[in-house]
């Protein structure tokens, strides 16, 4: 499966912005997809993850009540909705997928993905 985001940008501090990560192939629906993101000088770090239904979803306690994931099969694209931006949400962010074999599990480590998007920038001035 081949990912491309989009939708970042330069917003200020209390913004919105909605990535998106669409992806090729008629395997999308066995896919969780997952969103990181990485800072200047920082390592790379979870942010969401969605099940292959969107049944089941995840979140970095950073994030949580602010950014809500979600996917649609038909379109092939998963969503990640950014509300309330801080200065610190500053970051490319990236899209993965990881083929798993159940609608619950959402993985949340980097290393369990094995698809990687090209990022899409987000900054968020203060």
């Amino acid at each position: 499966v081949q990912l491309q985001a989009s939708g970042g940008g330069l917003v200020q501090a209390g913004g919105s912005l909605r990535l998106s990560c669409a992806a090729s192939g008629r395997t999308f629906r066995r896919y969780a997809i997952g969103w990181f993101r990485q800072a200047p000088g920082k390592e790379r770090e979870f942010v969401a993850t969605v099940s292959r239904t969107g049944s089941n979803t995840d979140y970095a306690d950073s994030v949580k009540g602010r950014f809500t994931i979600s996917r649609d099969n038909t379109e092939n694209t998963v969503y990640l909705q950014m509300n309330s931006l801080k200065p610190e949400d500053t970051g490319n962010y990236y899209c993965a997928a990881d083929q798993t074999q159940t609608d619950y599990y959402r993985p949340t480590l980097a290393g369990e993905y094995d698809y990687w998007g090209q990022g899409t920038q987000v900054t968020v001035s203060s």
